[in-house]
């Protein structure tokens, strides 16, 4: 199912933070509590910029050891590659996976790829693998990656369009991401335009327990009752 992403849901989604849409989501599709969103560790270079929103992009790449094909046969690949980035629906996020394992080997991310991204309409990258040259990366542009390297060693694209797993996290060309400092969740097509409310709800539940924490002489009764007008709320 395609779903435009609108300026305004785009808005409204980076509202909320990618915790609160993992939690809209199990309300909104409890199946889904389990997966769909990273399990691991990411390094996010940049905290301070907004949830980043878009359409997934995704590629296998390895850095350990050169490529296997000719040089007509690489560049064309990596033209290809660009081509692909280029096209589709935006924005786009860039989904990574490294082939090589360990958090990366070499880098493909540094002030250049983010530039080259950024103009293609892309807004950032999630990758299992590393990334380099934090303070020069294209402005607005986020990563999340498994490391920061300072090389892009033998770094090359090894296919794309194909479905890949970054960070226990399993992507399809097409999938659309929320991510932030957090990590990254992707967002069923048939609810996004649900999220929005069913976070709101959730806060509303929260605010009653919060405000009944705060509040002095608060004890279990006082929780058990908390707990109890919160699952009024709807």
């Amino acid at each position: 199912m395609t779903t435009e992403l609108t300026d305004t849901l785009i808005q409204s989604l980076q509202t909320i933070d990618t915790p609160t849409v993992c939690n809209a989501l199990e309300l909104l599709i409890p199946a889904r509590r389990g997966y769909g969103f990273t399990t691991s560790q990411l390094v996010c270079t940049r905290p301070e910029l907004p949830p980043m929103i878009g359409y997934a992009r995704t590629a296998t790449i390895r850095a350990a050891h050169p490529s296997d094909l000719s040089g007509k046969e690489a560049r064309a690949l990596s033209d290809a590659y660009y081509a692909y980035i280029d096209q589709g629906p935006k924005p786009s996020i860039a989904v990574i996976q490294d082939l090589d394992g360990n958090n990366g080997y070499g880098c493909l991310w540094g002030e250049v790829n983010s530039n080259i991204h950024k103009g293609f309409g892309c807004e950032g990258v999630i990758t299992d693998g590393g990334v380099r040259d934090v303070p020069d990366i294209a402005p607005g542009f986020q990563m999340l990656a498994a490391s920061v390297l300072p090389s892009h060693a033998y770094v090359h694209v090894v296919d794309y369009a194909r479905p890949v797993d970054v960070a226990g996290m399993r992507v399809m060309d097409g999938d659309i991401i929320h991510a932030d400092q957090h990590g990254a969740v992707v967002i069923p097509a048939d609810v996004i335009a649900e999220v929005k409310g069913a976070a709101e709800q959730l806060a509303r539940r929260e605010a009653v327990i919060i405000s009944a924490a705060q509040a002095p002489g608060f004890d279990i009764e006082k929780l058990r009752k908390a707990q109890g007008d919160a699952a009024e709320i709807h």
